[in-house]
């Protein structure tokens, strides 16, 4: 018996000893997704995708963290679990992250953090709110009026008249894609010749969800106006441009998706208004592997850069060419054409066209303001 229990214990240790010289798996690239997934066919997705094409190409170990709810610390705790799988870049997708960020780079100096979408800040909204981008932090920023442009443009030469827009929350980045888009689809009238009572795109068919998630409330408000003549609604409104997908589908019209291509995911899609996540975060990876990393100061990604785009190979344009594409998409890289980011530029770069504007959204719509 002795024997026996003396033979126990030794298996016991030498197993314990094996277990204890066993090297714990890490991730040298790491993704924190916000409150969606890496298949949300959206911000997440695209950034993912980024991220798994370049470490394969490169032989680097990478992973996702799905935080346990959408707060800045459970932010936070998901960024310490990646640092702790040995995560020496944090990708973050998103201006929820902003806050996170902000306290993540100053308690973990030696890792580089990634920031799409967004700038590191205290989270404190008030007159001293504190905005600091240190050395280990790249935010990455787009000028997703460019693209909106290119959406809105694209769609009135291809022959819709009749326009909506729907937003998921009045942040900036979803602001700027609307004023992108009433000019670019203006500009597109202009060159046509076109009047007033040709194009249909008012206050009435402009609307922030409020949320970026499905719902069959969402899905009524523009069901209601695709059945009042509405032919083509452009969503900046994240997951809930799902429903917005599901109006056009139950009454045989069309929509224009954001920052991914989208239009495998129905064919209601005409075209999305892309911004290139996955070639953003991929040059930052480059940077981080090159040992050029350069932290401290926002990056943009504009037409200049190829940081943004209509994906033309999978678009359903019927009269809209990619010699019209490349024609446009020169304008905005040599500086033709200047873009409008806000309501005051908004208003100047309409009142320069021949075509009276005077039916586009007003200020207070484009800008979420209740007087």
């Amino acid at each position: 018996m002795k024997k026996l229990l003396l033979l126990v214990a030794s298996l016991v240790l030498v197993f314990g000893l094996a277990a204890c010289g066993e090297e714990k798996e890490t991730y040298e690239i790491a993704m924190i997704t916000d409150s969606g997934t890496i298949d949300d066919e959206s911000f997440n997705q695209g950034t993912w995708e980024g991220i798994e094409e370049f470490c394969t190409d490169n032989d680097l170990t990478y992973k996702y963290y799905k935080p346990l709810e959408v707060s800045d610390n459970a932010y936070l705790d998901a960024i310490e679990l990646a640092i702790e799988g040995g995560a020496k870049v944090v990708v973050t997708p998103g201006f929820l992250f902003e806050t996170s960020v902000f306290a993540a780079q100053d308690l973990y100096p030696d890792v580089k953090f990634i920031l799409i979408d967004g700038t590191p800040h205290d989270g404190n909204w008030g007159p001293d709110q504190v905005w600091n981008t240190a050395d280990n932090t790249m935010p990455i920023l787009f000028n997703e009026h460019e693209s909106a442009f290119l959406a809105g443009y694209a769609a009135v030469k291809d022959g819709y008249r009749n326009l909506g827009f729907t937003g998921g929350m009045a942040v900036p980045a979803v602001v700027k894609f609307g004023i992108g888009y009433v000019a670019g689809a203006y500009y597109a009238a202009d060159e046509l010749g076109l009047t007033a009572a040709d194009i249909t795109f008012g206050d009435a068919n402009y609307h922030y969800f409020g949320d970026f998630a499905p719902s069959d409330d969402h899905k009524n408000l523009v069901s209601g106006w695709y059945v009042a003549g509405t032919e083509i609604v452009f969503s900046a409104a994240g997951g809930a441009g799902a429903s917005v997908m599901a109006a056009a589908a139950d009454n045989s019209a069309k929509m224009i998706g954001v920052d991914i291509d989208q239009a495998g995911q129905s064919d209601t899609v005409v075209t999305s208004a892309l911004k290139q996540l996955g070639n953003a975060v991929k040059q930052g990876l480059q940077a981080y592997l090159d040992g050029d990393f350069v932290g401290g100061a926002t990056v943009v990604k504009s037409a200049i850069n190829d940081g943004v785009a209509l994906p033309m190979d999978t678009s359903r344009f019927t009269s809209f060419t990619q010699a019209d594409y490349d024609a446009i998409y020169a304008d905005l890289v040599d500086g033709t054409i200047v873009v409008p980011a806000d309501t005051t530029a908004l208003a100047t770069f309409l009142a320069a066209l021949t075509i009276d504007t005077s039916g586009a959204p007003t200020t207070a719509v484009i800008d979420n303001v209740t007087e």
